[in-house]
């Protein structure tokens, strides 16, 4: 059974109400950024990352389902996908996406259980 990609899975140390904001996110291959915005809600639980130099100041939203293993002592979290993985993923906006069902539903398949590690969903 699969976990769904808005949840944490429960393997992955996440304590619910902890707070996330700045912990650095490690990619498969190297570092991303650092969490500017978290959700904990059930069934929609996500990370927004702040890429800062790395694509260009650009955030990238990624689902709790991501996230491997979470440090909290470092302050760091460890994600199942690489750079260009999550570089490839659907754009995001932050005024435009965060409440947009569709969106959602786009980046839950790209993100989804059967994304290979070398690129985007396998279809």
């Amino acid at each position: 059974m699969t976990e769904h990609a808005w949840s944490y899975k429960s393997t992955s140390g996440h304590l619910a109400g902890a707070d996330l904001t700045g912990y650095k996110v490690e990619a498969t291959d190297g570092g991303i950024g650092k969490v500017d915005k978290h959700s904990d809600e059930a069934g929609d639980a996500y990370l927004v990352v702040d890429t800062g130099v790395w694509i260009f100041g650009k955030e990238v939203l990624l689902p709790a389902s991501t996230v491997i293993q979470i440090d909290p002592e470092d302050k760091r979290i460890f994600v199942d996908r690489t750079r260009e993985q999550i570089k490839n993923a659907p754009e995001f906006h932050r005024d435009k996406h965060l409440g947009d069902a569709g969106y959602r539903d786009e980046l839950g398949a790209y993100y989804g259980p059967h994304t290979p590690l070398g690129g985007g969903p396998m279809m």
